[in-house]
């Protein structure tokens, strides 16, 4: 609420998230600044239909309340092995069996590399490692942070073993520096997991089971010199578009993008480039064992 008692929302906060009804979703909050969109991200889920439940890093619970998430998921919170008032133990095998998707948002650099790493040190990353569910982890952190090769690597090594990444925006960031490692909106990691459960139907998926594509998309740079770039105002979203509908229907999708703000599509394999010379070069190398490609 403002100072004049009216609601505040996030940006997308009304958008209608379509294939989340009677879903159940296990929504992991880490140790991050931007726990706080957790709350928006748990109330977006529930109006679109979704069962909600809350597992928290015990850091998590320095940024944001047990009892917040709590009013929202209409689930206790679960951050502990066990209660150690009675000994009752939290199954992370039994919430793994669970769920229908586990979404980690925020997912700091420090959960990523233990999930890379296979280290099961709290509830959440137990949790992870008996997950048969799809696992959607929306990353948060300062730029210098995630750009760091080990990040980038337990990133790449993440999605190599099915992890759907919703891939950070740019902009500012808790530190007042400005760059690329913002945590997506909740609405956008709303539309994703909607996406990604949504998209489950198997004759969608049969018309283009075990082909591979090539997509390009985004908006590529031209250094002129170390200051000033060539560029267009490509958006990417065609491209994007197009990728997520031929995931959607079984494809193995890898996608080219040059700059954008936009998430990767649900089950979809993306390689960020900067010119134009680095999109022919990671697009002609990934078409030889394609069956088709789409230049957007």
């Amino acid at each position: 609420m403002d100072s004049q008692g009216h609601d505040i929302q996030s940006p997308g906060a009304h958008r209608t998230v379509e294939g989340l009804a009677g879903r159940r979703i296990l929504l992991g909050i880490t140790g991050s600044i931007a726990a706080y969109k957790a709350a928006v991200l748990c109330r977006l889920l529930k109006c679109a239909g979704a069962e909600v439940r809350v597992l928290m890093t015990p850091l998590a619970k320095q940024f944001i309340t047990p009892l917040t998430m709590a009013t929202l998921s209409k689930n206790p919170i679960l951050v502990e092995f066990f209660d150690p008032e009675n000994g009752a133990w939290n199954s992370h095998v039994s919430l793994g069996e669970w769920a229908d998707c586990y979404l980690i948002a925020p997912a700091t650099a420090n959960t990523l590399a233990k999930m890379a790493c296979g280290i099961a040190d709290n509830l959440l990353l137990t949790t992870y490692l008996s997950a048969r569910c799809p696992v959607v982890v929306s990353p948060a952190m300062d730029l210098d942070m995630y750009a760091h090769p080990a990040t980038q690597e337990n990133l790449r090594r993440l999605a190599e073993r099915g992890v759907r990444i919703v891939q950070p925006a740019e902009g500012e960031l808790a530190s007042g520096l400005t760059g690329k490692g913002r945590m997506a909106e909740p609405a956008d990691i709303a539309a994703f997991v909607g996406q990604l459960l949504g998209g489950e139907n198997p004759e969608k998926k049969k018309s283009l089971q075990g082909r591979r594509f090539v997509v390009t998309a985004g908006a590529t740079i031209e250094a002129i010199d170390p200051v000033r770039f060539i560029s267009n105002h490509s958006s990417g979203k065609m491209g994007y578009a197009i990728a997520g509908a031929l995931a959607a229907r079984g494809a193995d999708v890898t996608l080219v993008s040059g700059r954008t703000a936009l998430p990767t599509p649900a089950g979809v394999r993306r390689t960020d480039v900067l010119s134009a010379a680095e999109m022919y070069d990671a697009a002609t190398a990934a078409f030889d064992r394609a069956d088709g490609a789409v230049m957007c």
